[in-house]
């Protein structure tokens, strides 16, 4: 090769090289995960969900990334923020956090793949026209939650034997799930010779607002309603309960880790991770109507015998052989 040709063959090199590594990184898949709440109250969805990505070959940050919008527990901005990300013409979006999330992006594209979670069937819900073969852009996971209230009602009266009144605190804002947890609540109820007592709370001061009826009427124990806002205010629930010497019963682990009583729900986590599989195997060219809606399969029992000793109650032997976790 002549020097010239050398010369020219470098400088041309140089110049390449930088576009090359630019097509490169423009070649990175970018995922849109929109969620109403903020991302102090998902760090442990978020895990599961790296897990079930790397499981598929996928890093955040290194062959993926990850565009995070977060509501702040003001539903009104979920539609703003999932436009903003089919905006951002991201390669799949993941609707976190309930069906409001869900519809949102359902409403903001008919193209760009999406991954749900939600507590209810997405077929009545009409996010998909069936499990098996969802249609559309639209595939997720269905954790059950709300198919598991009745068998949390019974958990919560074995562990307080004597109860006779509970105080049920929903979202009347995520009106879906508080109409299907009192749909399944109150027979459930009836069933065990229990009165209920509805409670409602939207706001972090509407919570303390409930807190101040449970202190007049002193029901024997609360039953708090699994929604993506109640979920954020964890520690402001368990922390009242505590206060007022009330047995609470929740729908995830995250409120016994921060001193709650008891929970019994799906594995969220592992929802996540399984949400995190499915975002892979998109990314690799499957099509979100071709892959069924998966049903949670892995359910825990968590008590906090802690809080359990400081409340005064005993925990029956038969009622720990079922616990999946005693946090002390």
């Amino acid at each position: 090769m002549r020097r010239r040709e050398f010369i020219t063959f470098i400088g041309g090199a140089a110049v390449s090289w930088p576009l090359i590594a630019r097509a490169q990184q423009l070649a990175i898949p970018v995922i849109g995960f929109l969620d109403p709440r903020s991302l102090e109250g998902v760090t442990n969805r978020l895990r599961g969900f790296r897990q079930g990505l790397k499981e598929t070959g996928y890093i955040e940050g290194e062959n993926v990334t990850i565009e995070y919008r977060w509501a702040e527990n003001q539903m009104d901005r979920l539609p703003e923020l999932a436009a903003d990300l089919v905006r951002r013409q991201v390669a799949v979006i993941i609707a976190s956090g309930g069906l409001d999330a869900a519809l949102a992006v359902k409403a903001a594209t008919t193209t760009i793949p999406i991954l749900f979670l939600t507590g209810e069937d997405p077929v009545r819900l009409g996010l998909v026209t069936s499990l098996a073969r969802p249609g559309g852009n639209l595939t997720g996971i269905n954790f059950f939650n709300t198919e598991l209230v009745t068998k949390r009602l019974e958990f919560l009266r074995e562990l307080v034997p004597k109860a006779k009144r509970i105080a049920v605190l929903i979202n009347p804002v995520d009106a879906t799930n508080a109409d299907s947890t009192l749909k399944a609540i109150e027979p459930a109820a009836r069933a065990i010779g229990l009165q209920l007592q509805v409670l409602n709370a939207s706001t972090s001061r509407e919570i303390d607002a409930a807190f101040a009826i449970i202190e007049r009427d002193r029901p024997d124990a609360i039953f708090v309603g699994q929604t993506a806002f109640l979920n954020s205010r964890r520690v402001q629930l368990a922390q009242l309960a505590a206060r007022h010497m009330v047995p609470a019963s929740y729908s995830g682990r995250e409120f016994p880790e921060v001193g709650g009583l008891m929970s019994y729900g799906s594995d969220i986590a592992d929802a996540y991770r399984q949400v995190g599989i499915y975002t892979g195997r998109i990314l690799k060219g499957a099509k979100p109507a071709d892959l069924p809606v998966i049903q949670a399969n892995k359910f825990e029992l968590v008590i906090n015998a802690q809080t359990a000793r400081m409340l005064g109650l005993d925990l029956p032997a038969q009622l720990l052989s079922r616990t999946d976790e005693v946090i002390e």
